[in-house]
């Protein structure tokens, strides 16, 4: 149960290409970061997707924080800066599946 939560927070997953596509990304070294807020009561939580082509597969990487903000945009941002400092620690490992 401990790990279907830790993949649902923080685990790589394989979206159909349209799925990355439907928002505008952010570009940062190679990965498409894609801002996707979700409404909490009046706040909205910091989520979204890094997205990655890897040996011709789309990757993605879905990406929730307990960070919460007063609008949509603010967000956002610290979505894009959160993912960024994620992107150049973990690279191309944030799609490699867990290990049990």
């Amino acid at each position: 149960m401990l790990k279907r939560l830790f993949n649902t927070l923080f685990g790589a997953s394989r979206p159909d290409a349209a799925q990355c596509q439907s928002i505008e990304s952010i570009e940062h070294e190679g990965f498409l970061i894609y801002p996707e807020p979700q409404r909490e009561g009046g706040q909205y939580r910091v989520a979204g997707r890094i997205c990655k082509h890897i040996d011709g597969e789309l990757k993605s990487h879905h990406f929730i924080r307990s960070d919460l903000c007063s609008s949509a945009e603010q967000a956002n941002e610290l979505m894009v800066e959160k993912a960024k400092n994620f992107i150049r620690h973990a690279q191309d490992e944030m799609f490699q599946s867990p290990r049990p």
